[in-house]
């Protein structure tokens, strides 16, 4: 006659899950379901951080053709004060004053606005534009760091620097198109790493806000911190008298309404639902893809050659992504 296992006492010592009959459930063995509405929230993400990128890539063109008639500094006033205008419109509903939390919209309209802007584009006068495009695409590895330290979910993987050296090599051969001409010059290059930092510093500050304040309302409030911050800088430079008369011609008025309705109204409030779905990491590695989106933009609108070495270039870029959107390496 087989034993039988002894009865389990309530009192002593609690019974282990092998007294009682019980096979101990193997994570691995049953992974979490994601179910089909986060896939298709996921998936939705992307597609809106592809369009961003697309868009923040195209405002080059557009900025080249304002800066014949305008400084960078004026450009940037004029395009952050109609954004705000324009997300009023979009959302006519008032944040409540946050008190010291304003702060936290104070600096990110001077990280991800007046600063980032200026550097970039002060750079862009003391080096070359190859110089500048291929610094300011640090950004993602640049974000990839600040976020292991500054993060709890977002952690540096093999996979993200295996990712960044494939796209920052895309980078390059988008960004040289063919011309393998790189020189340094120290004072622009270290402007456009500081608008690499500034836009990482920027990217992992706004995450913590992601999903707690609205998308467009705190797009709007961060724009107006951007407008407001630019007007000393202006003030400084002696460019506060702004001449609109420019803008009576289509091309300049074009321009100036996609940078601020597109490139800052609504790709701002996308931005941070993109964030908010995808996480600072991921999201930004779409900035890889600009370089290339702007070459393409400027082969069709400018007339500027492109190269197959572009090309090849965007592939790499593309890889890098995905490479760099696995948490894993597959074995």
């Amino acid at each position: 006659m087989t034993p039988q296992p002894a009865p389990f006492r309530s009192f002593g010592r609690r019974a282990t899950l092998k007294e009682m009959h019980i096979t101990p459930m193997n994570p691995k063995a049953n992974p979490p379901t994601v179910s089909a509405s986060q896939s298709h929230s996921r998936l939705l993400a992307h597609l809106m951080a592809l369009m961003v990128s697309a868009i923040w890539a195209t405002t080059f063109v557009c900025s080249k053709e304002l800066l014949a008639y305008y400084s960078p500094a004026q450009v940037m006033f004029m395009r952050f004060v109609i954004a705000y205008f324009v997300l009023w419109l979009l959302r006519p509903r008032p944040l409540p004053w946050q008190g010291r939390g304003e702060l936290t919209f104070l600096l990110l309209g001077i990280l991800g606005g007046t600063l980032y802007f200026f550097t970039e584009n002060t750079a862009l006068k003391h080096t070359f534009a190859a110089n500048v495009s291929i610094i300011v695409a640090m950004a993602p590895i640049l974000t990839s760091i600040l976020a292991h330290f500054f993060t709890r979910d977002e952690k540096l993987h093999t996979t993200v620097w295996i990712g960044f050296a494939v796209a920052m090599s895309g980078v390059v051969l988008v960004v040289l198109n063919g011309a393998l001409v790189l020189k340094l010059s120290p004072v622009g290059d270290l402007l456009a790493f500081l608008a690499a930092a500034s836009w990482a510093c920027y990217s992992v500050l706004i995450k913590r806000l992601s999903g707690r304040v609205d998308s467009t309302l705190l797009a709007r409030r961060v724009i107006l911190y951007g407008a407001v911050t630019s007007v000393p800088l202006l003030a400084a430079r002696g460019e506060l008298s702004i001449d609109f008369t420019p803008l009576a011609q289509p091309k300049p008025l074009f321009c100036i309404l996609f940078l601020a309705v597109l490139g800052s109204a609504v790709c701002f409030a996308v931005w941070n639902v993109v964030i908010d779905r995808l996480g600072v990491v991921h999201a930004n590695n779409y900035i890889y893809l600009q370089p290339f989106i702007t070459i393409v933009a400027s082969h069709f609108l400018l007339g500027e050659p492109m190269s197959w070495t572009a090309i090849v270039g965007a592939l790499l870029i593309i890889g890098g992504v995905i490479i760099s959107g696995r948490k894993k390496w597959p074995r």
